[in-house]
């Protein structure tokens, strides 16, 4: 108040001297930081101007109005102006301590908005104001005991440091919760929704019993909304007491409330202008004549009505429920008035923060376009398609309205680019193949037309191959996409648990997609194969020896010398290897609807997938192999879930083929599958002496999965769920011969629900920059412990695997 009223003062006594007084000169004294040059600047006064009380005034505000200066002289000496100034200080060294409960950073930004950083003009009565606003920054954290001190240390130089020091003390409690006038409902599964709450074993982590103002808010809405959605209209909240002990450490809260009574809906009406047919907007309503009042129910409507207005262009239609209350009756009629608006029109679709993506191929993933129409649902689609590119990793959009335009808007999509193309390598293991090495070139946004080659090689103990592809997601502007493959597999044995069983693999593939609709593709494609299986008698399967002897070119040799020596004698344990040659050629066809948010710890949407592929008859050896597959998301809360997968496979041979080929076997029981079971040990056994697993022709799984809720920023990188395996693999037919544990007994693998396996326990996925971790311990449920004819189940309950996800 004192540095308000100087000017005044110094005004009043310099009026007479300045008074009709023409500037000759303008001197100005008492400056130590602050340059003439930027007095001048502010100085609205200039040589030979004509001063009067008004102008002397006026210069006066403008000088205090910098804030620049502690004091303003203005005086006169002969024809020269003199301006005689005390300079503020400026901050040497701006310091906070004792802050925990919130950041430093988040400090200093809110204080240098009032001035207070390192460099800025002190201005004492700002502390005062500081220390009231980091007051109830902590009162609104439920931290009632806090202390806030300052200190100022004047330095040489017209300078100070300012120290703020925070005793924060502790956060208090919530020693009791009260809901006074609550008859009609249970406390407990009132306060379940709240944020607040007593003590309780938990709230060392979830930290709930620490009061905050903002909080409270919430809650209070929550209990409105919890009696509104059930019916009572007028439910009212009359009075909230927050009460603290006087050691400041525990809080009490007392609720009074009135809740009415219950009311149900009489009648519904639209009113307004209808762009749409009445008919498809009363198909959103979510409620109707008869039902128990609910806000939350009318609120969805509304929300619901909205959407289809803006899926025609009425991107900003106004919809207001206005409730007409009988309390005689204990009814509610709703009249929804409905204000489209103009239909809004899109002019520019930008591109925000994109610099290795071309325009065409963000443009193509647009089902807005401009020119048209808003749509909510269209601009909505879009930036899933674009989220679901490889080479993107987030994207948001905003609409901004055309300045001077009532009915345009552009679109603008922020997008964070992913990396789209890399080098990698790493370790793999799974329980199957074991240690593997992997390497591998992806671009999977090659010159940024978003075509996706892959250069792959993944050597392991028992299988090496090696892919080159390239994908082109656009073939024609209708969206068909192609893919084009070579490959090379050396395999020795199929899972780590099976027989020796060599497989030499050389494939030329190409595939189609063509998008049907929005959601749904069909697929085709031919491959030729090259083939060589090689096994040995005595160390591979009986099974596939058999097949080896009995399809393609077979042929043999019988190996003598077996030590080397040169020489046969009783050193050596003759044997005989068996092997085939053959071409196989392929068609694939299939169909999928995959409206998944994303492709990799999705959350919403499901996937089916039903896909099939015939050796043609001009191939060596004929089959065919179909599959199913069935995913679906199921939102139980904002970030928890279930999910449900299905999935069946089989395969069978044609014409004089005698079995399905080895190498199409299915297994099944590990992490992607049965989890508890070892992997790929479950099903048909082979019969050489170890009872080694063999695979069969019909692999059926099932999944249940409830995934936790993890922190917003984990929820892409991490997954953890409780679930429910089933499954098995059988043989079906009799043209492939099983022997028991004795090697006499035939045994069968035909299906049988009895003979699914079943487990439960608790899974975590983590994508680390080496790849996909994987971790389960399940329990087997009715693992099988084997007698003198059939071999037990192996199980293992810790199970993991390391990979890369592409």
């Amino acid at each position: 108040m004192a540095l308000a009223a100087q000017p005044f003062a110094v005004t009043a006594r310099a009026d007479a001297a300045l008074d009709n007084f023409t500037v000759g000169d303008i001197r100005i004294e008492g400056l130590q930081r602050i340059s003439e040059g930027t007095v001048f600047n502010y100085l609205p006064v200039n040589i030979g101007d004509h001063l009067d009380a008004q102008r002397v005034s006026e210069a006066m505000r403008a000088l205090y109005a910098t804030g620049f200066f502690r004091d303003v002289e203005l005086r006169r000496d002969g024809n020269t102006l003199l301006v005689v100034v005390i300079e503020r200080p400026s901050i040497a060294k701006f310091e906070i301590k004792g802050n925990k409960d919130i950041k430093t950073e988040d400090l200093q930004k809110s204080l240098r908005n009032v001035g207070l950083a390192t460099g800025k003009t002190f201005d004492r009565s700002v502390l005062d104001e500081v220390k009231q606003y980091l007051t109830d920054q902590y009162f609104s954290r439920g931290k009632y005991g806090v202390k806030v001190d300052t200190k100022i240390t004047d330095l040489p130089g017209n300078k100070v440091d300012v120290l703020v020091d925070i005793k924060e003390g502790k956060r208090a409690k919530i020693e009791e919760i009260n809901l006074v006038g609550n008859t009609r409902f249970k406390d407990k599964d009132i306060f379940q929704s709240f944020e607040l709450h007593t003590p309780n074993w938990l709230s060392w982590y979830k930290q709930d019993d620490r009061y905050s103002r903002e909080s409270l808010t919430g809650d209070l809405e929550k209990l409105r909304s919890y009696y509104m959605d059930r019916g009572y209209a007028n439910f009212q909240i009359e009075s909230t007491q927050v009460t603290i002990a006087p050691e400041k450490d525990n809080m009490y809260i007392t609720v009074n409330v009135n809740e009415g009574d219950v009311y149900r809906i009489s009648e519904i009406k639209l009113a307004g202008t209808m762009v749409v047919p009445e008919s498809e907007l009363r198909k959103r309503l979510l409620i109707k004549p008869g039902d128990i009042y609910s806000r939350k129910a009318i609120t969805s409507s509304q929300e619901g009505m909205s959407y289809r207005l803006g899926a025609d262009g009425y991107a900003f239609a106004k919809i207001d429920p206005v409730p007409t209350t009988d309390n005689a009756k204990k009814t509610v009629a709703l009249t929804f008035f409905i204000e489209p608006g103009n239909r809004v029109y899109v002019r520019h679709i930008d591109f925000n923060n994109v610099t290795a993506i071309n325009d065409e191929t963000l443009r193509r993933e647009m089902r807005q376009l401009e020119g048209g129409w808003l749509s909510n649902s269209a601009v909505e689609r879009s930036k899933e398609r674009i989220q679901r590119l490889p080479y993107v990793e987030k994207v948001e959009f905003e609409t901004k309205p055309v300045p001077g335009s009532a009915d345009m808007v552009d679109v603008d999509f922020n997008i964070k680019e992913g990396l789209p193309g890399q080098f990698g390598g790493g370790i793999g293991y799974s329980e199957a193949q074991r240690f593997s090495l992997n390497g591998n070139f992806v671009h999977s946004n090659f010159l940024g037309t978003g075509e996706r080659i892959a250069l792959e090689a993944n050597v392991g103990v028992y299988s090496k191959s090696y892919v080159l592809s390239h994908t082109n997601p656009y073939t024609t502007i209708d969206g068909i996409s192609r893919t084009e493959s070579v490959s090379f597999r050396d395999i020795t044995q199929f899972v780590a648990a099976s027989s020796q069983f060599s497989t030499k693999q050389i494939t030329g593939a190409v595939q189609w997609a063509y998008p049907i609709s929005e959601f749904q593709y069909l697929s085709a494609g031919l491959s030729a194969n090259k083939n060589t299986l090689v096994v040995s008698q005595g160390y591979s399967a009986q099974q596939a020896v058999d097949w080896v002897r009995s399809n393609g070119k077979s042929f043999h040799d019988d190996l003598l010398d077996t030590n080397g020596d040169g020489v046969v004698n009783s050193l050596d344990s003759p044997y005989t290897v068996y092997g085939t040659d053959f071409n196989t050629y392929e068609l694939t066809a299939g169909w999928s609807i995959d409206s998944r948010n994303r492709a990799l710890f999705a959350d919403r949407g499901s996937h089916l997938a039903v896909s099939g592929r015939i050796a043609l008859p001009v191939s060596d050896v004929r089959y065919y192999t179909t599959s199913f597959q069935y995913l679906q998301y199921i939102p139980v809360t904002r970030r928890a879930l279930f999910s449900y997968l299905a999935g069946v496979d089989y395969g069978n041979p044609l014409g004089k083929t005698t079995a399905l080929p080895p190498y199409l076997n299915y297994y099944a029981g590990g992490p992607d599958s049965v989890r508890g079971f070892r992997e790929s040990t479950l099903g048909p056994r082979d019969n050489i002496g170890y009872g080694n697993p063999y695979g069969g022709n019909l692999r059926i799984l099932s999944r249940l999965e409830f995934i936790f809720p993890v922190p917003e920023k984990w929820q892409n990188a991490a997954r953890v769920s409780w679930f429910y395996d089933m499954g098995n693999v059988f043989q079906t037919g009799s043209r492939v011969k099983f022997l028991g544990f004795d090697d006499v007994t035939p045994v069968t693998y035909h299906f049988s629900y009895a003979n699914l396996k079943r487990s439960t326990g608790v899974a975590v996925q983590w994508l680390a920059p080496l790849g996909l971790f994987r971790f389960s311990y399940g329990i087997p449920l009715n693992a099988y412990a084997g007698d003198y004819v059939r071999y037990g189940d192996e199980t293992e309950r810790f199970q993991f695997s390391i990979g890369q996800a592409f």
